[in-house]
């Protein structure tokens, strides 16, 4: 598996706008050295992003988009179990929440939450859905892909797809994130919902918080807001310092560590063979690179 030769750590965003504060691009090398901040030389958008990998990605390049690339699907059997039409895959998934989103601007996912028919599923500031639930409670944390459950054996904060409300909340980025693999379906293959080719570039989701549990920082203490924690998660993991003192944005400093992150692991082949992938699971949850 070592025949990578860039890795590239997207921390995304799910917010409203053209430019997104919260989106932060990191690039390491496989022949070594700190890993480096891409700056567009303003914010990023989400259009630049999909530009960027479909158009300018370097070549034999590993991604890793810290969102989920499928909504669950293994607890109910089902991403939307009280719909009469049932979703195959996460493709056809992908490929209904564009189309429903086809108007909306910057790749965003609001008519999709909006629509009468999936709004009962999520969660927002203003209601829970009734089947936010697997069994129609409206209550708890919502439903996890299986994942998402290894996430957390792991150590993890995992929260569902379906939560669109407060800071921890994953589905607008996560659906948005969705929009954006649909338009790359025919340029870079999504594992594990794609077989890994033996050549050429490829993505996967990631989670930040799990690069920095192995850089040996807590889930409580996973954000570094400074230069000096960054530092000390990048030796951890045997890369080099980057250069700076005093406050980072936590959007970089998470794509600085999981981009050397990458580079660290990408290797294992473990990493690759987590023992709970079934192959239904590959065709319609698929999985955070790294959880085993």
């Amino acid at each position: 598996m070592a025949r990578f030769s860039h890795f590239l750590a997207i921390d995304w965003s799910g917010a409203k706008g053209p430019i997104q504060k919260g989106i932060a691009l990191a690039l390491s090398h496989a022949d070594g050295g700190p890993p480096v901040l891409v700056e567009p030389g303003r914010g990023w958008s989400r259009e630049d992003v999909l530009t960027l990998l479909r158009d300018d990605l370097p070549d034999d390049t590993l991604v890793g988009l810290d969102l989920g690339i499928a909504l669950p699907f293994t607890d109910c059997g089902a991403y939307f179990p009280e719909r009469e039409v049932l979703l195959p895959d996460a493709p056809s998934l992908w490929a209904l929440i564009d189309d429903i989103c086809a108007n909306d601007p910057n790749l965003g996912a609001q008519s999709f939450v909006d629509h009468p028919e999936f709004r009962p599923y999520f969660r927002d500031g203003a209601d829970t859905g009734m089947h936010f639930g697997c069994d129609g409670a409206a209550h708890g944390k919502g439903r996890f892909r299986v994942t998402e459950h290894a996430q957390a054996a792991m150590g993890c904060k995992p929260y569902s797809n379906f939560n669109l409300v407060g800071a921890a909340q994953v589905g607008k980025s996560s659906l948005t994130g969705m929009r954006m693999l649909h338009h790359l379906r025919e340029h870079l293959p999504v594992w594990p919902i794609d077989p890994l080719p033996s050549a050429g570039s490829v993505v996967v989701e990631i989670y930040t918080s799990l690069a920095a549990l192995e850089a040996g920082r807590s889930a409580a203490k996973a954000k570094m807001r400074s230069f000096e924690a960054l530092n000390d998660g990048l030796r951890f993991l045997g890369c080099a310092p980057v250069v700076g003192s005093g406050p980072i944005d936590d959007h970089s400093s998470d794509a600085l560590l999981t981009a050397a992150w990458l580079r660290a692991v990408a290797s294992d082949e473990s990493r690759w063979k987590p023992c709970s992938l079934t192959q239904t699971i590959v065709r319609t949850e698929g999985w955070t690179f790294g959880a085993v």
